[in-house]
């Protein structure tokens, strides 16, 4: 049951992402949506790894599927660009516009990373 929970919330979560960047011309409208999802996908990391203690099936590396090695390497990579693709997203908000270009090609690198993500949390059920 767990597992179609948080298939529904990953849905969900990226459907987010995806209106967000539909309304990226909406400053205040992308900022509120885009924070949203991350917070809300970050929970959902959390949630997983407190249901099923996903970090130490993750560090079983050698003895891992390799689809199961490749969805974790693609989720820890959107986190760690989650990261990045915020501090871009806040100094763009601050009104450094230099930083623009970065954070479009981060944020179209993070969405795709995510959308591989929950395409390969499938192939792994």
């Amino acid at each position: 049951m767990s597992t179609i929970i948080f298939q529904a919330q990953s849905i969900m979560i990226v459907c987010l992402l995806l209106y967000g960047v539909y309304h990226r011309k909406n400053r205040f409208k992308h900022v509120k949506t885009m924070k949203t999802a991350i917070i809300w996908d970050l929970i959902l990391v959390l949630q997983i790894e407190l249901n099923r203690g996903a970090i130490l099936k993750a560090s079983k590396v050698v003895t891992n599927s390799t689809i199961l090695n490749i969805h974790v390497s693609l989720a820890v990579s959107t986190v760690l660009l989650y990261g990045i693709v915020f501090y871009t997203g806040n100094q763009l908000h601050k009104g450094n516009d230099k930083i623009r270009p970065k954070h479009k090609i981060v944020g179209w690198i993070t969405l795709t990373v995510r959308l591989l993500t929950l395409i390969t949390s499938y192939l792994v059920l």
